[in-house]
Protein backbone atom coordinates (compact mmCIF):
# COMPACT_ATOMS: atom_id res chain seq x y z
CA UNK A 1 0.00 0.00 0.00
CA UNK A 2 1.46 3.13 -1.14
CA UNK A 3 2.34 5.63 1.71
CA UNK A 4 2.96 9.18 1.18
CA UNK A 5 5.09 8.87 4.11
CA UNK A 6 7.80 6.60 2.68
CA UNK A 7 9.42 9.90 0.62
CA UNK A 8 9.47 11.48 3.82
CA UNK A 9 11.82 8.81 5.06
CA UNK A 10 13.92 8.30 2.07
CA UNK A 11 14.58 11.90 2.39
CA UNK A 12 15.71 11.14 5.89
CA UNK A 13 17.85 7.87 5.03
CA UNK A 14 20.29 9.69 2.93
CA UNK A 15 20.32 12.82 5.64
CA UNK A 16 23.58 13.22 6.88
CA UNK A 17 22.61 14.95 10.42
CA UNK A 18 19.43 12.90 10.64
CA UNK A 19 17.88 12.13 14.17
CA UNK A 20 15.83 9.54 15.09
CA UNK A 21 12.42 9.44 13.75
CA UNK A 22 9.42 9.11 16.06
CA UNK A 23 6.18 7.92 14.48
CA UNK A 24 3.14 8.89 16.24
CA UNK A 25 -0.45 8.86 15.98
CA UNK A 26 -3.19 7.05 16.86
CA UNK A 27 -3.44 2.85 17.04
CA UNK A 28 -3.99 1.35 14.08
CA UNK A 29 -3.11 4.24 11.26
CA UNK A 30 -0.56 1.98 9.85
CA UNK A 31 2.95 3.18 11.81
CA UNK A 32 3.95 -1.05 12.11
CA UNK A 33 3.41 -1.42 8.57
CA UNK A 34 5.09 1.66 7.64
CA UNK A 35 8.43 1.27 9.36
CA UNK A 36 8.86 -2.59 8.34
CA UNK A 37 7.45 -2.04 4.73
CA UNK A 38 10.33 0.58 5.18
CA UNK A 39 12.95 -1.62 6.53
CA UNK A 40 11.86 -4.64 3.90
CA UNK A 41 12.41 -2.14 1.08
CA UNK A 42 15.55 0.28 1.74
CA UNK A 43 17.79 -1.70 4.05
CA UNK A 44 19.89 -4.42 3.68
CA UNK A 45 18.23 -5.85 7.19
CA UNK A 46 15.82 -4.77 9.99
CA UNK A 47 15.81 -5.18 13.95
CA UNK A 48 12.47 -5.16 15.15
CA UNK A 49 10.99 -4.81 18.73
CA UNK A 50 7.97 -4.12 19.77
CA UNK A 51 7.72 -3.26 23.49
CA UNK A 52 4.49 -3.53 24.36
CA UNK A 53 4.50 -7.62 23.02
CA UNK A 54 7.80 -8.63 23.88
CA UNK A 55 8.02 -7.72 27.93
CA UNK A 56 11.13 -8.70 28.14
CA UNK A 57 12.58 -5.96 26.18
CA UNK A 58 10.79 -3.35 28.76
CA UNK A 59 13.86 -3.03 30.93
CA UNK A 60 16.39 -2.66 28.57
CA UNK A 61 17.47 1.09 28.67
CA UNK A 62 16.58 1.18 32.63
CA UNK A 63 20.55 0.70 33.90
CA UNK A 64 22.02 1.79 31.22
CA UNK A 65 21.48 4.81 28.26
CA UNK A 66 24.65 3.57 26.54
CA UNK A 67 23.74 3.13 23.38
CA UNK A 68 27.18 0.53 22.74
CA UNK A 69 26.25 -1.16 25.76
CA UNK A 70 22.33 -1.45 24.78
CA UNK A 71 23.39 -2.84 20.96
CA UNK A 72 25.42 -5.39 22.50
CA UNK A 73 22.60 -6.26 24.35
CA UNK A 74 20.26 -6.39 21.23
CA UNK A 75 22.18 -8.72 19.54
CA UNK A 76 23.02 -10.97 21.99
CA UNK A 77 18.97 -11.09 22.80
CA UNK A 78 17.74 -11.37 18.87
CA UNK A 79 20.99 -12.93 17.45
CA UNK A 80 21.18 -10.34 14.85
CA UNK A 81 24.05 -8.19 13.98
CA UNK A 82 23.23 -4.43 13.78
CA UNK A 83 25.53 -2.62 11.16
CA UNK A 84 25.31 1.35 11.11
CA UNK A 85 24.37 2.22 7.94
CA UNK A 86 22.93 -0.99 6.46
CA UNK A 87 20.74 -2.00 9.53
CA UNK A 88 17.66 0.19 10.19
CA UNK A 89 16.94 -0.30 14.36
CA UNK A 90 12.81 -0.49 14.51
CA UNK A 91 11.83 0.85 18.01
CA UNK A 92 7.32 0.03 18.38
CA UNK A 93 5.74 0.96 21.17
CA UNK A 94 8.15 2.67 22.32
CA UNK A 95 6.49 4.32 25.38
CA UNK A 96 6.14 1.06 27.19
CA UNK A 97 9.81 1.00 27.69
CA UNK A 98 11.38 2.27 30.57
CA UNK A 99 13.64 5.40 29.43
CA UNK A 100 12.50 4.65 25.88
CA UNK A 101 12.09 7.79 24.78
CA UNK A 102 14.77 9.28 26.44
CA UNK A 103 17.53 6.80 25.18
CA UNK A 104 16.72 8.08 21.58
CA UNK A 105 18.95 11.17 22.84
CA UNK A 106 22.02 9.06 23.66
CA UNK A 107 21.28 7.53 20.08
CA UNK A 108 21.65 10.91 18.28
CA UNK A 109 24.41 12.24 20.23
CA UNK A 110 26.77 8.84 20.33
CA UNK A 111 25.58 6.79 17.07
CA UNK A 112 24.43 8.82 14.73
CA UNK A 113 25.08 7.13 11.72
CA UNK A 114 22.99 4.14 12.99
CA UNK A 115 19.47 4.64 11.11
CA UNK A 116 16.76 4.28 13.76
CA UNK A 117 12.98 4.30 13.71
CA UNK A 118 10.96 4.88 16.56
CA UNK A 119 6.96 4.31 16.92
CA UNK A 120 4.14 4.90 19.77
CA UNK A 121 0.42 5.08 19.47
CA UNK A 122 0.35 6.94 23.42
CA UNK A 123 3.57 9.31 23.09
CA UNK A 124 1.87 12.33 23.78
CA UNK A 125 0.57 10.59 27.08
CA UNK A 126 3.98 9.18 27.85
CA UNK A 127 5.61 12.56 27.54
CA UNK A 128 4.21 13.26 31.01
CA UNK A 129 6.37 10.40 32.27
CA UNK A 130 9.21 10.20 30.56
CA UNK A 131 12.00 12.87 30.01
CA UNK A 132 11.79 13.60 26.24
CA UNK A 133 14.68 14.61 24.34
CA UNK A 134 13.84 17.91 22.70
CA UNK A 135 15.34 18.36 19.88
CA UNK A 136 17.36 15.17 19.55
CA UNK A 137 14.39 13.04 17.42
CA UNK A 138 12.37 14.07 14.45
CA UNK A 139 8.59 14.00 14.72
CA UNK A 140 6.64 12.45 11.97
CA UNK A 141 2.91 12.57 12.32
CA UNK A 142 1.14 9.56 10.53
CA UNK A 143 -2.51 9.79 9.49
CA UNK A 144 -4.94 7.60 7.92
CA UNK A 145 -4.90 7.20 4.02
CA UNK A 146 -5.82 10.29 2.70
CA UNK A 147 -8.03 10.52 -0.70
CA UNK A 148 -5.19 10.73 -2.76
CA UNK A 149 -3.54 7.97 -1.01
CA UNK A 150 -7.13 5.95 -1.64
CA UNK A 151 -7.13 6.89 -5.27
CA UNK A 152 -3.64 4.87 -5.80
CA UNK A 153 -4.59 1.82 -3.23
CA UNK A 154 -8.14 1.51 -5.14
CA UNK A 155 -6.18 1.34 -8.55
CA UNK A 156 -7.63 4.89 -9.61
CA UNK A 157 -4.49 6.58 -10.24
CA UNK A 158 -5.49 7.65 -13.56
CA UNK A 159 -8.26 9.66 -12.14
CA UNK A 160 -5.75 11.17 -9.16
CA UNK A 161 -3.29 11.94 -12.26
CA UNK A 162 -5.86 14.28 -14.19
CA UNK A 163 -6.56 16.16 -10.46
CA UNK A 164 -2.73 16.48 -10.22
CA UNK A 165 -2.51 18.27 -13.71
CA UNK A 166 -5.69 20.01 -13.31
CA UNK A 167 -7.78 18.89 -16.16
CA UNK A 168 -10.68 20.26 -15.33
CA UNK A 169 -12.36 19.40 -18.33
CA UNK A 170 -11.89 15.58 -18.56
CA UNK A 171 -12.14 15.44 -15.24
CA UNK A 172 -16.32 16.93 -15.56
CA UNK A 173 -16.61 14.17 -18.18
CA UNK A 174 -15.84 11.71 -15.43
CA UNK A 175 -17.10 13.31 -12.46
CA UNK A 176 -19.37 10.32 -11.70
CA UNK A 177 -16.50 8.00 -11.31
CA UNK A 178 -14.59 10.55 -9.21
CA UNK A 179 -17.84 10.86 -7.14
CA UNK A 180 -18.22 7.10 -6.69
CA UNK A 181 -14.49 6.56 -5.44
CA UNK A 182 -15.39 9.39 -3.07
CA UNK A 183 -18.71 8.20 -1.82
CA UNK A 184 -16.42 4.60 -1.28
CA UNK A 185 -14.06 7.00 1.15
CA UNK A 186 -16.47 8.34 3.07
CA UNK A 187 -17.47 4.86 3.80
CA UNK A 188 -14.45 2.93 4.13
CA UNK A 189 -12.24 5.91 5.31
CA UNK A 190 -8.64 5.80 5.72
CA UNK A 191 -7.78 3.57 8.36
CA UNK A 192 -4.89 0.14 6.70
CA UNK A 193 -6.79 -2.66 7.90
CA UNK A 194 -10.15 -1.36 6.47
CA UNK A 195 -9.15 0.09 3.05
CA UNK A 196 -7.27 -3.36 2.44
CA UNK A 197 -10.50 -5.11 3.90
CA UNK A 198 -12.29 -2.99 1.10
CA UNK A 199 -9.88 -3.76 -1.53
CA UNK A 200 -9.42 -7.47 -1.20
CA UNK A 201 -12.92 -8.20 -0.42
CA UNK A 202 -15.42 -5.39 -2.18
CA UNK A 203 -17.55 -6.01 1.06
CA UNK A 204 -18.94 -2.82 3.27
CA UNK A 205 -20.27 -5.57 5.48
CA UNK A 206 -16.46 -6.38 6.19
CA UNK A 207 -14.98 -2.89 6.30
CA UNK A 208 -17.85 -2.22 8.73
CA UNK A 209 -16.72 -4.64 11.16
CA UNK A 210 -13.11 -3.65 11.04
CA UNK A 211 -14.12 -0.42 12.37
CA UNK A 212 -16.51 -1.72 14.81
CA UNK A 213 -12.97 -3.63 16.16
CA UNK A 214 -10.95 -0.82 16.10
CA UNK A 215 -13.70 1.51 17.78
CA UNK A 216 -13.35 -1.01 20.44
CA UNK A 217 -9.97 -1.38 20.94
CA UNK A 218 -9.79 2.36 21.30
CA UNK A 219 -12.28 1.87 24.26
CA UNK A 220 -10.49 -0.73 25.64
CA UNK A 221 -7.52 1.62 25.68
CA UNK A 222 -9.38 4.50 27.31
CA UNK A 223 -9.50 2.09 30.75
CA UNK A 224 -5.87 0.76 30.38
CA UNK A 225 -4.25 4.10 30.11
CA UNK A 226 -6.15 7.15 30.98
CA UNK A 227 -5.99 7.99 34.43
CA UNK A 228 -9.04 6.39 36.87
CA UNK A 229 -10.86 9.66 37.24
CA UNK A 230 -10.88 10.83 33.99
CA UNK A 231 -12.01 7.27 32.04
CA UNK A 232 -16.07 8.52 32.57
CA UNK A 233 -15.28 12.02 31.27
CA UNK A 234 -13.55 10.70 27.99
CA UNK A 235 -16.31 8.07 27.49
CA UNK A 236 -18.81 11.08 27.80
CA UNK A 237 -16.88 13.25 24.70
CA UNK A 238 -16.15 10.59 22.88
CA UNK A 239 -19.58 9.09 22.88
CA UNK A 240 -20.78 12.95 21.93
CA UNK A 241 -19.13 13.56 18.77
CA UNK A 242 -21.47 12.44 16.51
CA UNK A 243 -24.61 14.80 18.20
CA UNK A 244 -22.00 17.79 18.18
CA UNK A 245 -21.44 17.31 14.47
CA UNK A 246 -25.26 16.26 13.58
CA UNK A 247 -25.82 19.86 14.28
CA UNK A 248 -26.60 22.50 12.01
CA UNK A 249 -23.72 24.95 13.86
CA UNK A 250 -20.71 22.60 14.48
CA UNK A 251 -19.21 24.47 17.35
CA UNK A 252 -18.68 22.70 20.59
CA UNK A 253 -21.11 22.53 23.09
CA UNK A 254 -20.47 21.32 26.39
CA UNK A 255 -24.20 21.31 27.72
CA UNK A 256 -24.81 18.41 24.78
CA UNK A 257 -22.66 15.87 27.02
CA UNK A 258 -24.47 16.56 30.37
CA UNK A 259 -27.10 19.02 31.80
CA UNK A 260 -24.77 21.65 33.03
CA UNK A 261 -21.74 20.45 31.76
CA UNK A 262 -18.61 23.05 31.82
CA UNK A 263 -15.06 23.69 29.68
CA UNK A 264 -13.61 22.76 32.96
CA UNK A 265 -14.88 19.49 34.18
CA UNK A 266 -13.95 18.36 31.19
CA UNK A 267 -10.68 19.83 29.66
CA UNK A 268 -8.31 16.67 30.92
CA UNK A 269 -11.01 14.19 28.90
CA UNK A 270 -10.64 16.89 25.79
CA UNK A 271 -6.84 16.54 25.90
CA UNK A 272 -6.15 13.00 26.68
CA UNK A 273 -8.32 12.26 23.46
CA UNK A 274 -6.37 14.50 21.47
CA UNK A 275 -2.66 13.65 22.70
CA UNK A 276 -4.33 10.22 22.26
CA UNK A 277 -5.28 11.42 18.52
CA UNK A 278 -8.47 10.48 17.97
CA UNK A 279 -9.66 13.80 18.35
CA UNK A 280 -8.93 17.92 16.74
CA UNK A 281 -9.83 20.92 17.42
CA UNK A 282 -10.74 23.42 15.12
CA UNK A 283 -10.65 26.59 16.94
CA UNK A 284 -12.49 29.85 16.15
CA UNK A 285 -10.65 32.92 14.66
CA UNK A 286 -11.42 36.73 16.21
CA UNK A 287 -9.60 38.13 12.91
CA UNK A 288 -8.59 36.71 9.36
CA UNK A 289 -5.25 37.86 9.71
CA UNK A 290 -1.36 36.44 9.68
CA UNK A 291 0.09 34.58 11.59
CA UNK A 292 -3.89 32.96 11.90
CA UNK A 293 -3.03 31.56 15.29
CA UNK A 294 -2.57 34.77 16.85
CA UNK A 295 -6.12 35.28 16.43
CA UNK A 296 -7.61 31.76 17.04
CA UNK A 297 -10.35 31.87 20.28
CA UNK A 298 -9.08 29.10 22.72
CA UNK A 299 -12.27 29.09 24.27
CA UNK A 300 -14.69 28.36 20.98
CA UNK A 301 -13.72 24.96 18.92
CA UNK A 302 -15.41 22.40 16.84
CA UNK A 303 -14.18 18.66 17.05
CA UNK A 304 -13.37 16.14 14.42
CA UNK A 305 -12.33 12.45 14.88
CA UNK A 306 -9.30 10.77 12.99
CA UNK A 307 -11.27 9.23 10.34
CA UNK A 308 -14.20 9.87 8.26
CA UNK A 309 -15.27 6.01 7.63
CA UNK A 310 -14.62 5.80 11.77
CA UNK A 311 -17.30 8.28 12.03
CA UNK A 312 -19.42 6.63 10.09
CA UNK A 313 -19.00 3.64 12.05
CA UNK A 314 -20.00 5.52 15.35
CA UNK A 315 -22.82 7.24 14.01
CA UNK A 316 -23.79 3.36 12.73
CA UNK A 317 -24.73 4.94 9.42
CA UNK A 318 -26.32 2.12 7.29
CA UNK A 319 -24.63 0.72 4.62
CA UNK A 320 -27.79 1.41 2.13
CA UNK A 321 -26.99 4.89 2.40
CA UNK A 322 -24.16 4.37 -0.08
CA UNK A 323 -27.13 3.72 -2.89
CA UNK A 324 -28.84 6.39 -2.66
CA UNK A 325 -25.80 8.36 -4.30
CA UNK A 326 -26.18 11.97 -2.86
CA UNK A 327 -27.11 11.09 0.54
CA UNK A 328 -23.99 10.15 1.60
CA UNK A 329 -22.68 13.69 1.16
CA UNK A 330 -25.07 15.12 3.11
CA UNK A 331 -26.23 12.72 5.90
CA UNK A 332 -26.51 14.23 9.32
CA UNK A 333 -26.33 17.62 8.00
CA UNK A 334 -22.86 17.25 6.14
CA UNK A 335 -21.09 16.39 8.71
CA UNK A 336 -19.17 13.48 6.88
CA UNK A 337 -18.72 16.07 4.16
CA UNK A 338 -17.00 18.59 6.86
CA UNK A 339 -15.09 15.75 8.64
CA UNK A 340 -13.60 14.80 5.15
CA UNK A 341 -13.05 18.33 4.39
CA UNK A 342 -10.94 18.95 7.87
CA UNK A 343 -8.97 15.18 7.14
CA UNK A 344 -7.40 16.34 3.65
CA UNK A 345 -6.58 19.72 4.67
CA UNK A 346 -4.39 18.38 7.83
CA UNK A 347 -3.23 15.66 5.93
CA UNK A 348 -1.41 18.66 3.56
CA UNK A 349 -1.01 21.44 6.25
CA UNK A 350 -0.81 19.93 9.60
CA UNK A 351 -3.01 21.50 12.67
CA UNK A 352 -2.69 24.82 11.83
CA UNK A 353 -6.63 24.88 10.44
CA UNK A 354 -9.59 27.16 12.03
CA UNK A 355 -12.81 28.40 10.77
CA UNK A 356 -14.10 32.00 10.91
CA UNK A 357 -17.62 33.43 12.28
CA UNK A 358 -18.55 37.29 12.02
CA UNK A 359 -19.30 39.18 15.67
CA UNK A 360 -22.86 38.52 14.79
CA UNK A 361 -22.68 34.83 14.55
CA UNK A 362 -25.00 34.29 11.48
CA UNK A 363 -21.81 34.22 8.96
CA UNK A 364 -19.54 30.76 9.58
CA UNK A 365 -16.78 29.91 6.87
CA UNK A 366 -15.91 26.13 7.79
CA UNK A 367 -12.41 26.91 7.61
CA UNK A 368 -9.14 29.03 7.23
CA UNK A 369 -5.89 28.08 6.71
CA UNK A 370 -2.70 29.48 5.94
CA UNK A 371 0.18 28.48 3.25
CA UNK A 372 3.12 30.99 2.22
CA UNK A 373 1.65 33.68 3.62
CA UNK A 374 -1.57 33.50 1.63
CA UNK A 375 -5.11 32.76 3.51
CA UNK A 376 -7.48 30.17 2.19
CA UNK A 377 -11.10 30.59 3.34
CA UNK A 378 -13.07 27.40 2.66
CA UNK A 379 -16.89 26.98 2.96
CA UNK A 380 -17.83 23.23 2.89
CA UNK A 381 -20.70 22.08 0.68
CA UNK A 382 -22.02 18.85 1.34
CA UNK A 383 -23.51 17.97 -2.16
CA UNK A 384 -24.54 20.68 -5.65
CA UNK A 385 -25.77 23.35 -3.45
CA UNK A 386 -23.52 26.85 -4.89
CA UNK A 387 -25.17 28.96 -2.13
CA UNK A 388 -22.64 31.26 -0.24
CA UNK A 389 -24.06 33.61 1.90
CA UNK A 390 -21.43 33.49 4.63
CA UNK A 391 -18.33 33.34 1.95
CA UNK A 392 -19.66 36.62 0.74
CA UNK A 393 -19.88 38.07 4.16
CA UNK A 394 -16.19 36.87 4.38
CA UNK A 395 -15.37 38.93 1.43
CA UNK A 396 -17.21 41.87 1.64
CA UNK A 397 -15.01 42.08 4.99
CA UNK A 398 -11.62 40.76 3.30
CA UNK A 399 -11.42 42.06 -0.05
CA UNK A 400 -8.72 41.09 -0.54
CA UNK A 401 -8.71 37.78 -0.36
CA UNK A 402 -9.86 35.23 -2.38
CA UNK A 403 -12.26 33.05 -1.47
CA UNK A 404 -13.21 29.25 -1.86
CA UNK A 405 -15.86 26.57 -1.88
CA UNK A 406 -16.06 23.28 -2.30
CA UNK A 407 -18.75 21.49 -3.55
CA UNK A 408 -19.87 18.15 -5.38
CA UNK A 409 -20.12 21.06 -8.54
CA UNK A 410 -17.17 20.96 -11.32
CA UNK A 411 -14.09 23.58 -10.92
CA UNK A 412 -15.31 27.22 -11.40
CA UNK A 413 -12.73 30.41 -10.85
CA UNK A 414 -14.58 33.77 -10.68
CA UNK A 415 -13.06 36.98 -9.72
CA UNK A 416 -13.65 36.63 -6.68
CA UNK A 417 -14.41 32.51 -5.31
CA UNK A 418 -12.81 29.64 -6.97
CA UNK A 419 -14.98 26.28 -6.55
CA UNK A 420 -13.49 23.22 -6.03
CA UNK A 421 -14.51 19.98 -6.34
CA UNK A 422 -15.02 17.92 -2.82
CA UNK A 423 -12.10 15.29 -4.72
CA UNK A 424 -9.45 17.84 -5.30
CA UNK A 425 -9.57 20.20 -2.13
CA UNK A 426 -6.32 18.48 -0.68
CA UNK A 427 -4.72 20.08 -3.36
CA UNK A 428 -5.32 23.42 -2.72
CA UNK A 429 -2.85 25.58 -1.30
CA UNK A 430 -0.49 23.37 -3.22
CA UNK A 431 -1.69 23.58 -6.45
CA UNK A 432 -2.45 26.22 -8.53
CA UNK A 433 -6.09 25.64 -8.40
Amino acid sequence: MKRKLENKLLEWKKHDKRKPVLLHGARQVGKTWMMKYFGESHFDQYLYINFEKEMRYRDLFKESLDPQRVLVALEILTGKKVIPGQTLLLFDEIQEAENGLTILKYFQEDLPELHIIAAGSLVGIALEKQSFPVGKVEFVKIDPLDLEEFFWATGNQRLNDLVCDGDWQTISLLKEEFLNVLRDYYFVGGMPEAVQTFIEKKNHRDVREVQTQILLAYQQDFARHAPGEVIPKIKIVWNSVVSQLAKENKKFVYGLMKKGARAKEFETALDWLEEYGLITRIYNLKKAGLPLAAYRDLKSFKLFVLDVGLLGALAKLEITTLINKNRLFQEFKGALTEQFACQELQAKHGKNIYYWTNPSGNAEVDFIFEHQSTIYPLEVKAAENLKSKSLKTFAAKYPGIHCYRTSTSNYRKEEWMTNVPLYAIGHLGLNDL
